[in-house]
């Protein structure tokens, strides 16, 4: 399951998405979001889809990678289905037995709420997919920079999420290590009841937290061996530079978010 997280990795490629502006993506990103929490009607999240299945197209990444990262929250989107069947009652009754009730509305609600998450995981996956972290930190903080005229900390905000993205993949292949050091040892973690099996986590986590805090130390000691002192006076390799697709890219988003919009209230 571990190897199936593949949130914060980025794949190489020289895609159409690939040469888009980072800072483009970023807001045309936000855009596909409010798209599909436009309404809750079937055809705005049908614009979704088709907008979701263009980009994963247009991102030359395999569909599988995307698939990958619906696998590892299957256990959420169970659940979000299992509530809405049972606490949604509107509409034909399917099935009644005691306090147990399914209805057409919480199979329509169930249906929906798992589409939508699937969308906003794959569509949001083709950020990070196709984004490199040191790019989309130079993104980030060039679409924050007016609130440094506030004295927010802007630089420190990006980087913090850029480190957070580049140690996601690392933090899963310690963990992956010290699972099959500590079964190696005769640990018994996917044995069990539920209370022993959370009791065996211990034996994961605190070597985990060890080891964050030791390349969290290293990673410190580094930049300031390297005389790193924030986003002031720093030069970049790459400078940021938008082109008419970014425009173009970002008037389609546009049209795609107004059809949303349409179709919810017109076709609900």
């Amino acid at each position: 399951m571990l190897k199936d997280i593949t949130i914060g990795q980025y794949f190489p490629s020289s895609s159409i998405i690939h040469r888009l502006d980072p800072r483009f993506k970023i807001v045309i990103t936000f855009i596909y979001i409010l798209m599909l929490f436009t309404g809750s009607s079937v055809s705005s999240l049908a614009v979704g889809a088709v907008y979701t299945l263009m980009s994963v197209l247009l991102s030359g990444i395999p569909v599988k990678m995307f698939a990958k990262s619906v696998k590892p929250l299957l256990p959420f989107l169970l659940v979000t289905a299992v509530i809405n069947l049972f606490l949604v009652d509107s509409g034909d009754i399917y099935f009644e037995w005691k306090f147990i009730k399914i209805t057409e509305g919480g199979i329509d609600i169930s249906v929906f709420m798992v589409v939508r998450i699937i969308l906003l995981i794959t569509g949001s996956s083709v950020l990070t997919y196709t984004t490199s972290p040191i790019t989309l930190t130079d993104a980030i903080e060039r679409l924050l920079s007016p609130l440094k005229k506030l004295k927010f900390p802007v630089h420190e905000l990006a980087m913090m999420m850029s480190i957070a993205l580049r140690f996601i993949p690392t933090l899963i292949e310690e963990t992956d290590k010290i699972i099959s050091a500590q079964k190696a040892r005769g640990a018994e973690i996917d044995t069990g009841s539920f209370t022993t099996r959370a009791k065996n986590m211990i034996a994961i986590l605190v070597p985990l937290f060890i080891s964050s805090f030791r390349r969290a130390d290293e990673l410190a000691t580094a930049m300031e061996c390297r005389c790193y002192n924030g986003g002031e006076g720093r030069t970049r390799l790459r400078q940021l530079k938008s082109s008419p697709k970014d425009y173009i890219a970002l008037g389609i988003t546009v049209i795609f978010y107004a059809a949303a919009i349409i179709t919810a209230h017109w076709l609900k």
